[in-house]
């Protein structure tokens, strides 16, 4: 799983083809979404580390403090793509979705215990995502303090850290459905859980 490093950081490689996720998510929006934001994010926390390394060097405080942010940015929406992409697949479309989850696996038992079932998840997720003004992310999160699974929001690219694991990203930038859903994001929130990778999520939660 990709971390805030400062190394240079290049693009995943897609497990899926970009119409792959139709009709839920356009191919043109994954093209566009891969290929054009992700590698921006790409390209600023790589840039954004070689200043801040070259401002080190040379004693600029300013200049290195002001970099942080920079790379608190880019890093995030280089991080948070990643998961992104990992937590979709084609496969969910032909039954590869929660109900074909092993029912006694820690993860699934686990969502049961803190939501009743899977469509309660999705529904706190959702209203988490609809409440989202701006830009930013919902992320299903294992909190490694007690196991539980949780639901959090966070803004512009900021991730999650410590003592959260993420499960489940779900992009709510703009980029990410208006070509499609146009202002209607509440539609896309509905539909990407039918490209949702839910094998993905048992497996981290199990790491």
């Amino acid at each position: 799983m990709p971390s805030l490093v400062r190394t240079k950081v290049t693009l995943p490689d897609l497990e899926w083809d970009f119409g792959d996720l139709e009709p839920y998510i356009s191919g043109q929006i994954n093209e566009i979404h891969y290929t054009k934001h992700h590698q921006t994010y790409v390209n600023g926390y790589n840039q954004a580390i070689e200043q801040h390394a070259e401002a080190k060097a040379k004693g600029d405080v300013k200049a290195t403090i002001e970099l942080q942010q920079n790379i608190k940015f880019h890093g995030g929406g280089f991080t948070n793509h990643c998961l992104f992409w990992k937590n979709l697949s084609p496969s969910s479309k032909k039954g590869g979705n929660y109900h074909d989850l092993d029912q006694n696996s820690d993860f699934y038992k686990q969502v049961v215990t803190n939501y009743g079932s899977f469509d309660n998840l999705i529904n706190v997720t959702n209203n988490k995502l609809a409440g989202i003004q701006g830009s930013g992310w919902a992320f299903i999160v294992k909190n490694k303090e007690n196991n539980s699974i949780d639901v959090v929001q966070t803004y512009n690219q900021d991730t999650v850290l410590n003592n959260l694991t993420p499960l489940v990203a779900i992009d709510a930038w703009e980029h990410a459905y208006y070509l499609q859903y146009r202002n209607q994001k509440v539609d896309y929130f509905k539909a990407i859980w039918n490209v949702i990778n839910w094998n993905e999520a048992a497996k981290r939660y199990a790491q």
